[in-house]
């Protein structure tokens, strides 16, 4: 039986295009979304939410081909694209009566969440971003030997087939790598909610990388489009990470300032996983967010 967040109540969701989301809703007051990243569920959230529950309606889907979502094929680029996953969490949000809510997202998530905000700012009330730069300043900034912390994105940008037979044929391996190598913490993710993400992922293969090659193409694309019609985050924007800047020889403080005038930048100690790692320092953060 798959994990669940105790307390919290399960149900599916229409999303975009008869896409159906997976999603945990929990506590009452305001509503606030929170997005997974790779390679995980919506249960990296579980300590988080717990907290955020005591005083907001807290709704944790899985992202449409992850977890217990839908997988549709990727027929194209768009049915993985940013701009069709930030369309499911608004169609979601209101089906349950939410026309507008904070969004925070983690990695993969926090990609879905920078485009909600952009494509929908009349719904987004508030944006929380964990450990991601946009998708067009990424690949700007990862270049050189460094650029191997990245090897994954080069991997499943190439076209359908050699990504997915490879990583399938070694599943369990290529996603506990990540676990292995991102996590300054790995006990903050017991082998039970490793396991569980293992079994998500090798069930989501073509999904997961379809994902990440929509970001090496219309992802892009958007992101460039925004970009030059000089686009800007006009909500409350909170952007926590890890001090990759330092390693990877930019200012990330200064490439989140381009999109968001009244930046409120922060960086952790935690490793990647800082929503299990470091779950009172990402809630009280949000909670800061929630308060602008």
């Amino acid at each position: 039986m798959a994990l669940t967040i105790p307390g919290f109540e399960y149900t599916r969701l229409p999303g975009a295009g008869g896409v159906k989301l997976s999603a945990a809703i929990g506590g009452s007051g305001s509503p606030v979304v929170l997005l997974h990243g790779f390679p995980q569920t919506h249960l990296m959230w579980r300590h988080v939410a717990e907290q955020l529950a005591t005083e907001h309606t807290v709704i944790c889907p899985d992202l449409r081909g992850y977890g217990a979502s839908d997988k549709p094929a990727a027929a194209d680029e768009h049915v993985y694209s940013k701009r069709t996953m930030a369309a499911d969490i608004v169609s979601t949000m209101a089906g349950l009566g939410h026309e507008q809510f904070a969004l925070v997202g983690h990695d993969r998530g926090a990609l879905v969440a920078f485009r909600a905000g952009l494509d929908h700012p009349e719904a987004v009330t508030h944006l929380g971003i964990l450990d991601v730069v946009p998708t067009l300043d990424m690949w700007k900034v990862l270049k050189g030997v460094s650029a191997a912390v990245g090897y994954h994105l080069f991997l499943m940008a190439q076209p359908a087939g050699l990504p997915e037979t490879m990583i399938a044929n070694s599943a369990d391996a290529f996603f506990g790598s990540f676990f292995d190598t991102w996590a300054k913490d790995p006990d903050a993710i017991p082998e039970q909610v490793r396991a569980e993400y293992l079994r998500a992922s090798a069930a989501a293969v073509d999904s997961i990388v379809a994902d990440y090659r929509a970001s090496a193409g219309v992802d892009v694309a958007h992101d460039r489009a925004d970009l030059d019609a000089g686009s800007q985050f006009a909500m409350p924007v909170t952007v926590i990470q890890q001090d990759w800047g330092a390693q990877l020889g930019y200012d990330a403080a200064q490439v989140w300032r381009t999109w968001v005038p009244e930046l409120d930048h922060r960086l952790t100690n935690a490793g990647h996983f800082m929503a299990e790692e470091a779950p009172d320092e990402i809630t009280g953060a949000i909670r800061d967010l929630l308060a602008r």
